[in-house]
């Protein structure tokens, strides 16, 4: 069922996140029927286009990145209708916006979304245009795209901004990582399995492990990667989140607020990383050339970002700990890169050994270990010990139970940017970050950061193709521990 006619209005429409994610998942929910035809999808940006040139833009985008082989023309020619361009500098300060605030007279019932896939910078400056021109209501909401800010400083400079004008209840902070299938997955395994919660703790899990690999290089973001790194661009964000839907408490409800006051209180365990312990419990990485599992040849990070040095990492691993009763004593090893072997985005529960084996001393006992993958081709897998068949001795082996999302759902199931639209138009909170979550996750990150500035952390090289620099791998081995090696592509062979 469609929701009620709502206008979104997405700055940075021709940008490559509008081309690439937004208006080709507001079109999926559109031919699911969710999106009514007296909607309006309005792009915005200082380009001079007509509306004509901007719906062919983003229908050349769509062409062009989407890999579906049943495109319906005749849908898209219905959703093309709703498609509105309007051009504005919106960091100029003569910029006129009275004629933008036009487009919403006579549309004041109508759910309004500001969608700003802008740099952070942009953020406060684009509510103030908004305010002045009489464009926010009790019922207008605005999305902000992560990274919010480059440090905690700056997070709670732009939060104040936006908040000066957008109520907390009506801002989306948003990160599209939870809006994937297995995440959401997550806090069913947790909280619909009695199985499962009892063994959720120290008492049964030796160590977590959360991957978000990327086979790719910085690509066309260099400038913008080499004043981030891996730290600020993923962990401050993507793997922070991921930690917290692994270790809160139960929620009293799925109700928004309810399931992020859990998560902040996960953010506000996380133990601090000394000056002393940076180099045990971090490591940063650059990736060199190197010859990539495809078996074509990769440049080196610098090259890729234009400049003759640079010591930001494109990889990062860190051994973190939760100071709770839940998480006691318990490692949460945090691990993404860029050029790594291959792209796999996952979450590694490994639980305990047995405490004694009744099989006898040549007999192996492997641990269990749950592994729940985000991307690609999600699934989720429980490791247990079984008896090999045949006679001649008691042998055991390790297998999967599967559950794989490809083989056993045949429809198919939105993307995360889908989800969390809608989310926004239905104005449900429970998939996006508060304030205080962001804020807390950079005061985190920041003592990292100021830790390797002031002992000049090393960065170490790893060659493309590879799982980040060896010390990552000795991180966890002085644990006893070792990186979950099972691979993708592997699988597909």
């Amino acid at each position: 069922m469609p929701v009620a006619p709502f206008d979104i209005v997405v700055f940075g429409g021709t940008g490559d996140l509008a081309r690439r994610k937004l208006l080709p998942s507001l079109f999926h929910r559109f031919c699911d029927g969710q999106i009514a035809d007296n909607s309006r999808i309005i792009g915005v940006s200082r380009s001079d286009h007509s509306r004509e040139e901007y719906q062919k833009l983003i229908s050349d985008a769509y062409h062009e990145f989407s890999q579906e082989d049943d495109f319906d023309a005749a849908q898209w020619k219905k959703f093309s209708s709703l498609l509105y361009y309007y051009s504005i500098d919106v960091m100029d300060d003569t910029a006129d916006w009275s004629e933008f605030a036009a487009l919403f007279k006579g549309a004041e019932e109508k759910t309004r979304v500001f969608y700003l896939a802008m740099p952070p910078r942009m953020y406060a400056r684009i509510c103030e245009g908004l305010k002045a021109a009489g464009c926010v209501s009790d019922i207008a909401r605005v999305v902000l795209e992560k990274p919010i800010g480059t440090d905690f400083e700056s997070a709670r400079a732009i939060n104040a901004g936006v908040g000066k004008v957008f109520d907390e209840n009506n801002i989306y902070r948003i990160d599209h990582y939870l809006g994937k299938e297995t995440v959401q997955n997550l806090l069913v395994l947790r909280f619909a399995n009695i199985l499962l919660e009892p063994l959720w703790s120290h008492s049964a899990i030796e160590h977590v492990q959360i991957t978000a690999a990327e086979s790719i290089g910085v690509g066309g973001r260099g400038a913008y990667y080499d004043g981030a790194g891996a730290l600020r661009d993923m962990v401050q964000n993507h793997l922070l989140q991921l930690l917290c839907l692994t270790a809160m408490e139960a929620p009293a409800s799925l109700k928004a607020d309810d399931v992020r006051t859990e998560k902040i209180k996960v953010l506000r365990a996380l133990r601090s990383i000394s000056e002393d312990d940076i180099e045990e419990m971090t490591i940063r990485g650059q990736y060199a050339r190197g010859m990539l599992v495809d078996g074509h040849f990769a440049k080196d990070y610098l090259t890729d970002v234009d400049v003759n040095q640079s010591s930001t990492e494109s990889f990062v691993a860190i051994k973190a700990y939760i100071d709770n009763w839940r998480w006691a004593g318990v490692p949460f090893y945090l691990r993404t890169g860029k050029r790594m072997a291959e792209r796999r985005s996952e979450i590694v529960i490994q639980f305990k050994a047995v405490p004694h084996s009744v099989f006898g001393g040549d007999t192996q006992v492997n641990a269990n270990r749950l592994v729940i993958r985000l991307q690609p081709d999600e699934a989720v897998k429980l490791w247990m010990e079984i008896k090999e068949p045949g006679a001649g001795g008691m042998r055991l082996k390790t297998l999967p139970l599967n559950l794989s999302y490809a083989d056993n759902f045949t429809v198919r199931y939105p993307d995360a940017y889908e989800r969390l639209l809608m989310d926004v138009v239905r104005g449900n909170l429970s998939l996006f970050m508060r304030r205080d979550e962001v804020e807390a996750a950079w005061k985190w990150v920041d003592q990292i950061h100021a830790g390797w500035d002031s002992t000049e952390q090393r960065v170490e090289l790893y060659p493309a193709g590879e799982d980040g620099p060896r010390e990552s791998g000795d991180m966890l081995e002085r644990n006893g521990h070792a990186w979950n090696s099972e691979s993708v592509t592997a699988e597909k062979t």
